[in-house]
């Protein structure tokens, strides 16, 4: 599967975006799709992640009760709705996929062979 990530801009603190990602070659429905981020000068964070078959979810602490991941129907993509944006969330934000990996993983990027290319976001104050 490739992955093509999307919807990254600049926005004011408190503002709300989507982003997505979108798979070709494949459909999701058999994998885990997650989200990471990376801030300059900073590694690699857990977002978010959606086991797409059941659409379970799970989310950093970071981000938790501020943004939502979420499936569509066609199994094509996944989403990032991020609202109460801060200055903090100003990272280039990954989306990344595999079939194989288990729940115990889910925030570890090693666990993902497929990545987006990343789409960046600025927050200002």
């Amino acid at each position: 599967v490739q992955l093509q990530a999307s919807g990254g801009g600049l926005v004011q603190a408190g503002d709300s975006l989507r982003l997505s990602c979108a798979a070709s070659g494949d459909t999701f429905s058999n994998y885990v799709v997650a989200w990471f981020r990376q801030a300059p000068g900073k590694g690699r964070e857990f977002v978010a992640a959606i086991r797409f078959r059941y659409r379970y979810t799970y989310y950093g602490d970071s981000v938790k009760g501020r943004f939502t991941t979420a499936r569509d129907n066609a199994e094509k993509s996944v989403y990032l709705q991020m609202n109460s944006l801060k200055p903090e969330d100003t990272a280039v934000y990954y989306c990344a996929a595999s079939r194989t990996i288990i729940v115990s993983s889910y925030r570890n990027e090693n666990g993902y062979q497929y990545w987006g290319q990343g789409t960046l976001v600025t927050v200002s104050s």
